[in-house]
């Protein structure tokens, strides 16, 4: 089995085991130091609030990408936060205290930036492993070497 097939695995492994293990045991723990009503009314309350920031944020995260594109500039930060909100408000939406924590941590603009810097991480590991960084930086770069072809040229603009 290749490396990225057991990384899948074990990534389904945790989506459909472990968190909901970890989910319910958060919800008896809260309901047994509270009580059963009150951890219902929590999440409830827990559900309104989180409708309410990807709602707030979301539309900022909207207006953000729509200056960004209407001035030309590249929206990688704007792309990334919508991409979060997308995710932590599908993490509000679960039932369960620690996705809401997660989720929360994800939206909230104070928390932002370090889930971003997550993010990035992330995804440029992902596209280092894939050998994908390399093209657009060395491919179209005019000069002798073995980047392909290039054609020299002069921008005329009408």
């Amino acid at each position: 089995m290749s490396r990225g097939r057991r990384y899948a695995v074990w990534a389904l492994v945790t989506a459909f085991v472990v968190v909901p293990l970890v989910e319910i045991s958060a919800l008896i723990l809260v309901g047994r130091l509270i009580g059963p009503w009150w951890t219902i009314l929590l999440l409830i309350a827990d559900s309104i609030l989180g409708g309410w920031l990807i709602r707030r944020e979301g539309s900022r995260a909207w207006a953000a990408l729509s200056d960004a594109l209407a001035t030309g500039a590249m929206p990688a930060k704007e792309l990334a936060d919508g991409a979060l909100i997308l995710v932590g408000g599908t993490l509000m939406l679960v039932p369960g205290f620690v996705s809401d924590l997660f989720g929360a941590l994800m939206i909230l603009p104070i928390t932002r930036p370090i889930a971003r810097r997550a993010l990035t991480a992330i995804v440029t590991r992902r596209l280092l492993m894939a050998g994908v960084t390399g093209v657009a930086n060395d491919a179209r770069r005019p000069g002798p070497g073995p980047q392909g072809p290039v054609v020299r040229g002069e921008v005329v603009d009408d």
